[in-house]
């Protein structure tokens, strides 16, 4: 007589070749054979597919699988059938499919040759197919993704929350199986009492995935992102990773900028057709192409054991978004990179769109993102910030060096009279202010801004100036995480203190915060010098040379230092040392046009300085641009040439008339010349003009928040800046 483990054991070598099940899965399938309900939590790779394909192919009748996307049933059903006998084994019910389709499957299901049958929400209940599934054996009924049931969950689906409707139509009762990768406590409570679990047995797995080694990095901007993405993948040249973005552009820019540069990579994202998606999905699979850049549409059942890295170019909207897309790589055991780019203003940007939300899904969703910058902004080890987000206590002090944190802590430092400080501030400016003025009263530091209201009179002004101000925008940033304040994003991110604020300054806590680095600086912010894959550090003494030079351009032609070269691309000419005009074009901010009017006695100089100290110039990172965006660019500046107003240009290329201005700062600051006058003489008054324009001729830097800062009293916009800018570039630098 076989036993019951046995016959398991059989069939699971017999279906799919394992010799032993993974943590949990025995138990599972055996709850779910015996016909009770059950509530898995899994993380992705844990096998979580396996724990009802199993119990399906062992059991009479057909088990309706619930899945949302319809690439994931594609998947699962390809999978299916090479396990089974013949492709009746397993089938898709969905949109997809012709009535003549439709008609063979619920053929093969009455005819009892198929085990699973994988269906969206949406077609499961049309009152047709609840009709069908009156008829029909089914073994059991499995909710995948079951995240999507809950309000709270990541990828909520409100057709998902009708599912129980469909079980209360059934002639018998079915046991059911939910099942998700992501799941907070109280989604997983929400999950249960909205399918109606009965007497279920939950089976939590470990979330920890030890080969996965997470990092954060600082979005400097853009174009520095891409090109730390581009060295970053070289360095790993022929593996497969992913890259998710929000949104469907940055796909296709992304993967474009890859491409020039050696990397074979594709977009993915909704807005293709679907022929297009499944080749490009297809070719990753196959390995033709060894990136994807994708928005959120890519990803979910893909079965691809070996992706090595995910990136996330933009911070994501939650971290369960963040477990899940990063748990897409190595789920073979072997490594994994987990790297992602964080800007405090991404995140303030998605803060605007929860504005014209209802009050609690607003205070939801200001929830979910204070815990994605808890994560990203915390020095303390992300393998434990992560579990603990789960419900799960990590034992260990940290994880091994399998985190940025934890393979280069920061500085502990005591902080509780800070805090009190800090929050007191708030106080006493009567919560009327955003982080930022607030850090530049604390340290004495006098804008326009606070001299407009006489802050710098203020008996508190300056309290904490012994602080550099990273000190308190870490402060700041931990007396949000630990809830002593507020942002009312109504009030466009002004600071208000909570009652445990409040209660905090009377009864002052032990308080330590880590200072590690300021994630939420801008590349033009920030005064560090950049990182150098070979030296550690920016060429310091090459970078005195080039400053040099710039400023004996700039004193004969008598315009700023940056109308020449800005800082940031003087500081990457001293990690990439360009010795020709293609590789001067290649520096962020420079182009063809500008490294022929400028750059001959740079090139002279970088030749000179890296014969005289025998340097090692690192060809092999060195990051090509795309062709200029040649025909967005080409097709720009050939309406300007034309004196069409910048929003018809802007629709003509799909972008916003904000989006276009910023492109046209690029392309003057490269070196092009664009004459918009037409336009800003329409838009912009002569005094304003004039205005802007001799800031821009007397400042130390083009920064449009700067003069923003400078001008806003005079009623002056930033567009109008932005605008005058673009003018200003244009003039002095051709």
């Amino acid at each position: 007589m076989i036993s019951e483990k046995d016959k398991l054991g059989l069939a699971l070598k017999r279906y799919f070749g394992f010799d032993q099940f993974k943590e949990n899965q025995e138990a599972i399938i055996k709850n779910l054979l015996s016909g009770r309900d059950s509530f898995v939590l899994m993380p992705t790779g844990g096998g979580k597919s396996l724990c009802y394909q199993l119990p399906a192919l062992m059991s009479p009748g057909t088990a309706i699988v619930i899945s949302p996307l319809i690439a994931l049933m594609k998947n699962q059903v390809d999978a299916i059938r090479r396990h089974g006998d013949n492709d009746s084994v397993a089938h898709f019910l969905n949109s997809s499919l012709n009535k003549g389709q439709i008609r063979k499957v619920k053929e093969d299901i009455l005819e009892g040759a198929t085990k699973l049958l994988y269906v969206a929400p949406e077609t499961l209940l049309k009152e047709e197919n609840i009709d069908f599934f009156k008829s029909v054996n089914i073994s059991f009924i499995a909710v995948d993704e079951a995240h999507c049931i809950s309000e709270w969950g990541h990828d909520f689906r409100p057709e998902y929350r009708r599912i129980q409707h469909l079980t209360e139509q059934l002639e018998h009762e079915v046991s059911i199986i939910a099942l998700t990768a992501t799941a907070t406590p109280k989604v997983r409570s929400d999950i249960i009492k909205n399918l109606g679990l009965q007497d279920c047995n939950t089976y939590v797995s470990s979330f920890n995935r030890p080969n996965l080694y997470y990092e954060v990095r600082p979005k400097k901007s853009k174009e520095k992102a891409v090109v730390e993405i581009i060295k970053f993948i070289k360095q790993r040249k022929g593996k497969s990773g992913i890259i998710y973005v929000q949104s469907r552009k940055s796909t296709e820019d992304i993967a474009r900028q890859l491409s020039v540069n050696g990397i074979l990579a594709a977009p993915y994202h909704a807005g293709l057709d679907a022929k297009t998606r499944a080749k490009t999905q297809d070719d990753f699979l196959m390995e033709n192409i060894h990136v994807i850049c994708a928005t959120i549409a890519f990803g979910m059942g893909i079965d691809k054991p070996d992706v090595r890295f995910v990136i996330h170019y933009d911070i994501p909207k939650s971290i369960e978004n963040y477990y899940q897309e990063t748990g897409r790589a190595g789920r073979d055991g072997l490594e994994g990179d987990c790297l992602a780019f964080y800007s405090f203003k991404d995140l303030l940007k998605l803060e605007k769109f929860l504005r014209d939300k209802p009050v609690s899904e607003r205070q939801m969703g200001l929830e979910i993102l204070r815990e994605v910058m808890s994560y990203a902004e915390s020095s303390v080890c992300r393998r434990v910030l992560l579990l603990h987000y789960f419900g799960e206590d990590f034992d260990k002090e940290n994880c091994g060096e399998m985190c940025d944190n934890c393979r280069h802590p920061g500085e502990q430092v005591q902080a509780k009279d800070e805090m009190v400080l800090a929050l007191k501030v708030i106080q006493a400016l009567q919560e009327n202010y955003t982080s930022r003025p607030l850090v530049d009263f604390i340290t004495g530091e006098s804008n326009e801004k606070l001299k407009a209201f006489k802050l710098q009179e203020h008996p508190m002004f300056g309290a904490g100036k012994e602080k550099p101000s990273i000190f308190w925008k870490s402060l700041m940033r931990q007396a949000l995480l630990h809830n002593y304040c507020r942002k009312d994003i109504e009030e466009y991110g002004i600071l208000r203190l909570t009652e445990k604020g409040k209660n905090f300054i009377e009864n002052p806590k032990p308080t330590v915060i880590m200072i590690k680095r300021d994630l939420s600086q801008s590349d033009e912010e920030s005064d560090a010098p950049v990182s150098n894959e070979k030296t550690g550090v920016m060429d310091q003494i090459l970078y005195g040379i080039l400053q040099d030079i710039r400023g004996k351009i700039a004193a004969s032609e008598e315009i700023p230092k940056y109308v020449v070269f800005q800082d940031p691309s003087l500081k990457e000419m001293c990690i990439y040392y360009p010795v020709s005009l293609e590789d001067m074009a290649n520096i962020s901010g420079v182009g063809m046009s500008k490294a022929r009017r400028y750059g001959a006695p740079f090139i002279e100089a970088i030749q000179q300085y890296v014969d005289e100290n025998n340097i090692e110039r690192p060809n092999d990172i060195v990051i090509k641009s795309v062709a200029n965006k040649s025909k967005s660019k080409i097709h720009i500046i050939q309406g300007i040439d034309r004196k069409m107003s910048l929003d018809d240009i802007a629709s003509s290329i799909h972008v916003s008339e904000d989006e276009l201005i910023d492109e046209l700062g690029a392309i003057v600051l490269s070196g092009t010349k664009v004459d918009i006058n037409y336009y800003i003489d329409d838009v912009v008054d002569e005094y304003s003009k004039e205005d802007i324009y001799d800031y821009f001729m007397e400042a130390e830097s083009d920064s449009v928040e700067s003069a923003f800062e400078e001008l806003q009293e005079d009623d002056i916009t930033m567009q109008e800046i932005k605008l005058v800018r673009i003018k200003f570039l244009s003039e002095m630098a051709n």
